[in-house]
């Protein structure tokens, strides 16, 4: 995937034992750890970092998520149950990151 924020290639060339062993740990829990599909796990990282205000993250995880082959639908979904759960407003901020990366 296009490395889309900035910010992350700075970090990577400033720590780069550090991004690899986060990139390395990211590996073994995505891929795995478990049972889940592909697109469940990024479903689920889009809610939390969604629910978590976490725009970067939320951003990359839309992205990833629709190269995984999550639709639209699917993504708007998974964003709206974060209406009852972490609030009105918490959703907003997470379906506006989801409206300027479509």
């Amino acid at each position: 995937m296009k490395e889309i924020h900035g910010v992350l290639k700075e970090f990577k060339k400033d720590f780069p034992a550090v991004y690899e062993g986060h990139e390395g740990l990211g590996k073994v829990i995505h891929e795995q750890s478990g049972p889940l599909s592909e697109k469940i796990r990024w479903l689920i990282k889009i809610a939390v970092s969604g629910a978590s205000a976490h725009a970067l993250s939320l951003e990359t995880h839309i992205l990833k998520g629709k190269e995984s082959g999550l639709t639209d639908d699917e993504i708007k979904h998974a964003l709206l149950l974060l209406i009852q759960t972490a609030g009105f407003p918490t959703f907003m901020e997470a379906y506006s990151v989801f409206k300027k990366v479509r």
